[in-house]
This record gives C-alpha cells, sequence and structure tokens, in this order.
C-alpha cells in the first residue's frame, strides 16, 4: 500500500501556499491514469480551502513530466473504455483550469505531451535554463488532447502552437520565453515562483481570484468550440495502422514507415 511518502501525486501546504507535487522520478514523472485521477481529485479540494492563496506545480527529479507512461499502452480495449479512459486527462486539465487561486507551474528538465499539457493549465510558467517542453503526441500517431489545444492557442498563437504541436519536437525554455509560454527563465525557478505565490497571497484574496477567473474564462474560450473533439480524433487516429507503427518505432528507436492507413 502506497504511504505519503510513496504516493506519486502530494498535496503539501506552507502558510497560505499549496503545492501540488509529482512524486515518480524514477520514472521521469511519467503520468499513469491513477495519478491523472489523483491530481485531479487534489485540484478539487483546494477550491474548498480558502486559507490557500496561491498553488505551485511542481515535480521530484531532473524532469518535470514526459508524458503519458506508454508502459501503460495496452492492446486495444472496446470503444466506450477507451473513451473513458481518454477523457481523465481533459477532467484532470479542467480541475486544474478551474483551481481558484493563482497557480504556477515550476519546469525543470523535459516536459512533454500530458506533462506540457499540465504547465499550460496553470496560470504562469517559470523555468530553469535546461527546461525543454513540447507535444510528441504526433510523434507516436495520435493528436493532442485533453483539451489541451485551447490554453495552447490563447498562450502562443495559432501559429505557433502549430510549431510545437506539429513538429512533435522539444523547444528551449528561452525560445518559449520569447513565445509567451514560459513567463520566465531563471536559475532557481523554485524559490521565483514561491515569491510570486507570497507576492499574491498578500493580495485581497476574493479581488485576486475574480480577476483572475474572468481573465482565464476569456483566454480559453475557444476550447468550448472543440471540447469533444480532441477524445474523438484520438480514438479514431489510435486505431490505425500508422499509430501502431508509430508506437512500435518509438519503442524500438527506429524511423517509422508510414502509409497515411
Amino acid at each position: 500500500m502506497p504511504t505519503p511518502e510513496t504516493e506519486p501525486v502530494m498535496l503539501e501546504t506552507s502558510g497560505p501556499i499549496a503545492t501540488l507535487r509529482l512524486k515518480r522520478p524514477d520514472r521521469r514523472n511519467a503520468l499513469t491514469p491513477a495519478m491523472l485521477a489523483t491530481l485531479q481529485s487534489l485540484a478539487e479540494q483546494l477550491r474548498l480551502m480558502p486559507d490557500i492563496r496561491a498553488v505551485l506545480l511542481v515535480a521530484d527529479g531532473p524532469d518535470f513530466s514526459v508524458g503519458a507512461d506508454l508502459a501503460e499502452i495496452r492492446a486495444p480495449v472496446p470503444l466506450v473504455e477507451a473513451r473513458q479512459a481518454a477523457a481523465q486527462g481533459a477532467r484532470t486539465l479542467r480541475a486544474l483550469l478551474e483551481i481558484p487561486q493563482p497557480t504556477i507551474a515550476v519546469l525543470q528538465g523535459i516536459a512533454t505531451g500530458g506533462g506540457a499539457c499540465l504547465a499550460t493549465a496553470c496560470d504562469h510558467r517559470i523555468a530553469a535554463p535546461d527546461a525543454r517542453l513540447g507535444y510528441g503526441e504526433v510523434r507516436i500517431g495520435i493528436p493532442l488532447m485533453w483539451h489541451a489545444l485551447g490554453p495552447l492557442v490563447a498562450l502562443v498563437g495559432p501559429s505557433r502552437a502549430k510549431r510545437l504541436v506539429l513538429s512533435g519536437a522539444l523547444f528551449p525554455a528561452a525560445t518559449l520565453e520569447r513565445w509567451g509560454l514560459v513567463d520566465e527563465v531563471c536559475d532557481d525557478p523554485l524559490a521565483r515562483a514561491f515569491t510570486l505565490a507570497q507576492d499574491y497571497a498578500a493580495l485581497p484574496p476574493v479581488a485576486v481570484q475574480m480577476a483572475r477567473h474572468s481573465i482565464t474564462t476569456l483566454a480559453h474560450a475557444l476550447s468550448a468550440a472543440i471540447l469533444h473533439a480532441d477524445t474523438d480524433q484520438f480514438l479514431l487516429a489510435s486505431r490505425t495502422q500508422d499509430a501502431r507503427e508509430a508506437l512500435a518505432a518509438f519503442r524500438e528507436k527506429r524511423p517509422g514507415r508510414f502509409s497515411g492507413d
């Protein structure tokens, strides 16, 4: 049975500041469905914690998160079951977006796929110089999902969102700071994020949270237009021959051979 020391996701508090912590460094904080469900639950708990004035999202180890744990991917399952599983990420992102307090992601190493989605669901991203972020889904034959496209486009605009999503590449923090995806790059991003959280915590919480809600609602209005499309696109794409070949090529560390089928 997991103990508080071995739980892969934890909620910690220090006065008015809460920290959501990914604690699976041995797997580079690869995300499992159980981790996403736990993160969703903890994010929802924060709505009922009025003494918390700001929230950090951090990860143990050299990488923020390499995204979905591909070891968890099984043989094709019934469509209804697959759709329910695919929707968990969207529920988790929605829970992060709906945290009323300002949220700050602290990035180091790699943040890709689902890891990048978690970061862009926060209000701010403070990154170490070595941080790299991207969306590698296309490289294993599936589209970006979890309803993460709306927040990304709101941050960087359509053209740069296409660069990030269609290439499947990792981009350095300095580039992403110029693009507006990363707020700041600094040598001690955790300390800088904590200082920013303290600044928010010192302000009138009702005014801060109401203003945050209005800005978030306006910026993410695009998400409502594609609310369910990405899950259905994933289900279609994941059943193609190209998706099977992409996953095999990824695991075998070789170039893929794609037919369009």
